[in-house]
């Protein structure tokens, strides 16, 4: 258990400063991103105090994907850390973010846009979770 939890806090690390490298880069490649998350009324304001639990995500998402990762992860194919992590993503992607992407963009109102950097920061996030969990033995 110690073990899935020091594992689930790395990959919450890791993945709170790709995510927030990757959220940055999406907004200087397309403003309207940017502008989308101010304007849409979907999203809490920054000054909401309840907003500071957005940055748990990354970590509560860490733990559950070390959990599977102890439940699962011998049955993950592949001959490298990279190869391993590409397949986890794959598997996490088609069981949570397509399908969970897929009822963001039926009922929110949001861009294509929007939802397809939410779909790529999901699959990039669940590949590095992969392989910090491939690597650490």
């Amino acid at each position: 258990m110690i073990k899935i939890v020091k594992q689930g806090l790395i990959i919450g690390i890791v993945n709170l400063l790709v995510g927030l490298i990757f959220n940055q880069t999406v907004g200087l490649l397309f403003p309207g991103i940017t502008q989308e998350y101010v304007r849409s009324g979907l999203f809490r304001p920054w000054t909401d105090p309840l907003m500071m639990a957005f940055f748990l995500y990354p970590f509560i998402l860490g733990l559950v994907l070390a959990y599977f990762w102890s439940r699962f992860g011998k049955q993950i194919e592949g001959k490298t850390s990279s190869a391993k992590a590409l397949n986890f993503a794959k598997l996490y992607f088609l069981i949570a973010t397509v399908p969970g992407m897929f009822v963001s963009y039926t009922s929110f109102r949001v861009s294509a846009l929007m939802i397809g950097s939410w779909t790529l920061t999901g699959f990039v996030e669940a590949f590095v979770a992969g392989w910090i969990l491939a690597k650490s033995k």
